[in-house]
């Protein structure tokens, strides 16, 4: 198994940074939803089919590529923050065209992301199931702006795909775990760009030992998330690994600490305005919300580290 990201691969992460930064810039975050339009959706179909036109989706089943090549593209979906049902719609790629949303019938209440969108849903269980899209109930706030929720009253009903269910909750852990990993690295770019142009008692806020600490700790966090994200994907793309629970676990738990701790550091940074409607970083934070609750929280996936040590 080869860890480090080889140069094909990172040509191809750069390739999806640069599409996203020409199609969906940062800017673009703060325009998709308004203050007087809390439950409009930040849903781009004209975004998703560039991604999907680009075999984003279609990684595996289209390319031949792996997961460790899969994480690497997530990585810069979450550090973009693109909104969409991304994760599900990879996992269903080889069965259903277009968005596809995630319905996890082990919560409640039973809420489900953008699907207002999809074409069909990813119900995942004691199983796997592919389903058509079932009506719903829109949450007034949902805690990602550019994320609505609808709740359901029963898990529908849908084709099983995967009897046990296990490879595709990996598989989502870590492809969520991915996109966390990105939200916290643009988090961290954020706060340190900031702490540089904002001045305080006549220098730059960056200067004082308190902020720089903050900036650093968050970058510790990113990159060790980073390392098993990676590390987790490579070991599941070989299928004579044995550990592949346990990476997966960890890096889920190390990615959603990240990306949430992060966020948090990054409001304190900007002084507070990380909640206002002109500055972005409050939609990483929310999107960091949300990811952490999808395929296993962080104390869920730490049980189940422990449970394999």
């Amino acid at each position: 198994m080869h860890f480090l990201p080889t140069d094909e691969q990172r040509e191809l992460q750069h390739g999806v940074r640069d599409l996203l930064a020409d199609r969906f810039p940062i800017d673009r975050l703060s325009l998709a939803v308004a203050p007087a339009e809390p439950g409009k959706s930040g849903f781009d179909p004209v975004l998703w089919q560039a991604l999907d036109e680009t075999g984003v989706f279609g990684l595996r089943s289209e390319l031949g590529l792996g997961l460790a090549e899969a994480v690497l593209v997530f990585e810069e979906l979450g550090r973009a923050c693109v909104p969409g049902p991304l994760v599900a719609t990879f996992l269903a790629a080889d069965r259903a065209d277009g968005p596809v949303a995630l319905v996890e019938v082990d919560q409640a209440p039973l809420l489900v992301a953008h699907l207002d969108v999809a074409t069909a849903v990813l119900i995942v269980g004691t199983d796997v199931r592919l389903g058509s899209v079932p009506s719903g109930t829109p949450l007034a706030e949902p805690i990602d702006p550019l994320s609505p929720l609808h709740e359901l009253a029963a898990p529908p009903d849908g084709t099983v795909i995967d009897p046990h269910g296990q490879r595709v909750r990996r598989e989502g852990a870590l492809l969520t775990a991915a996109l966390q990993v990105g939200l916290a690295a643009r988090l961290t770019q954020l706060s340190v760009g900031y702490a540089g142009e904002r001045e305080q008692f006549g220098r730059s806020i960056g200067g004082f030992q308190a902020v720089k600490h903050i900036c650093a700790d968050m970058f510790v966090r990113a990159e060790l998330a980073r390392v098993a994200v990676h590390a987790a994907a490579v070991t599941l793309d070989d299928d004579d690994a044995d550990d592949a629970a346990r990476l997966v676990a960890g890096a889920k738990v190390l990615a959603d600490e990240a990306a949430v701790t992060n966020g948090r550091a990054a409001v304190q940074v900007h002084g507070g305005m990380g909640f206002t409607w002109e500055v972005p970083v409050h939609y990483f934070l929310k999107r960091a919300w949300l990811h952490a609750t999808e395929f296993g929280s962080a104390d869920e996936h730490a049980e189940a580290l422990a449970d394999l040590l």
